[in-house]
């Protein structure tokens, strides 16, 4: 059951590297809130195949808790948002990279915040994986700009959201309802429907026929890669589905070569090896807190089903 668990999860992420492949090629002619929207359109459609029978469509805003689903949806449209601005402005490598910095921002709002403690063990690895962001971005060497803060801005965002349902699964004394897979997969449509979709209202453009296609690619794999990562869910622990994701940076590397022919350089896989060990050593070190990343939207959904542990 594990194994595929852990197959179902590959296919997943493979769905999510190409889903930000997708928003890449639209190369910023349309604006990162427009196709925010647009994905949250395009994915809405499988609304009706998450619902379970005789389970209230009222769940599709979180009926049993619609605070916990309102700060879901909200997160969800942010990182979104966030995620589309950084691989329409940098190569995926740089994107993914930061992107790889949410156990760091993750670990420490549960320090400071929630007053949990950090084993020793976990932030070496947390600054292993930080040095390895660091090889790949080169700072004071490599320019940095807007598509880097929309990265950390991601990341910090879905580290935030995950707080949250760490701080509420305290204050209830860890008895938390596990959410459902359509207040779950809702949360994700909705929010970048309603919330990005009103920040496209002075700056939409109309797709032309190849960026439709664009935008197909990035909404149906998105949402794919959701509904894949909730079934293996089912089939293996949230520890042991998160560890493949490491391999997106592999999938990201050749998408870099053959679709957008940014090769990487060697000291670029200096740093991914790095960041490899970084997520290897967080994942031996134990899943009390959160113990690999996985991508601004898929996180999400790791980390409410973490919640009720």
């Amino acid at each position: 059951m594990e194994k595929k668990g852990i197959t179902i999860a590959l296919i997943a992420y493979l769905a999510f590297t190409i889903s930000d492949a997708g928003s890449k090629l639209l190369d910023g002619k349309i604006n990162a809130f427009e196709i925010a929207f647009l994905g949250g359109v395009i994915a809405a459609p499988a609304i009706p195949l998450m619902r379970k029978p005789h389970e209230s469509y009222l769940n599709i805003f979180g009926f049993y808790d619609f605070k916990i689903w309102l700060i879901r949806a909200v997160c969800v449209a942010l990182c979104t948002f966030f995620s589309v601005v950084a691989f329409t402005r940098l190569p995926m490598t740089e994107a993914m990279a930061l992107l790889f910095l949410l156990p760091f921002f993750v670990n420490l709002i549960a320090l400071i915040f929630l007053h949990e403690k950090i084993s020793f063990a976990k932030w070496v690895a947390l600054i292993i994986g930080f040095i390895g962001t660091v090889i790949i971005l080169r700072p004071g060497i490599r320019p940095l700009g807007v598509g880097h803060l929309a990265a950390l801005a991601g990341a910090f965002c879905t580290g935030a959201s995950w707080a949250v349902f760490r701080a509420t699964n305290k204050k209830k004394g860890g008895l938390v309802t596990k959410p459902s897979r359509l207040s779950l997969y809702s949360a994700s449509v909705v929010g970048p429907i309603v919330i990005d979709g009103a920040m496209t209202w002075n700056s939409w453009v109309t797709p032309t026929a190849l960026q439709w296609f664009y935008l197909l690619i990035y909404g149906l794999f998105a949402a794919w890669g959701q509904i894949m990562m909730m079934i293996a869910a089912e089939y293996a622990e949230a520890n042991t589905i998160a560890l493949p994701q490491y391999s997106q940076m592999v999938w990201t590397v050749i998408f870099s070569y053959l679709v957008f022919h940014q090769p990487v350089d060697f000291i670029s896989f200096v740093g991914i090896a790095v960041i490899f060990l970084s997520g290897y050593l967080t994942w031996r070190s134990g899943r009390k807190l959160v113990t690999a990343p996985l991508p601004p939207i898929a996180n999400q959904i790791e980390k409410t089903l973490e919640a009720e542990e």
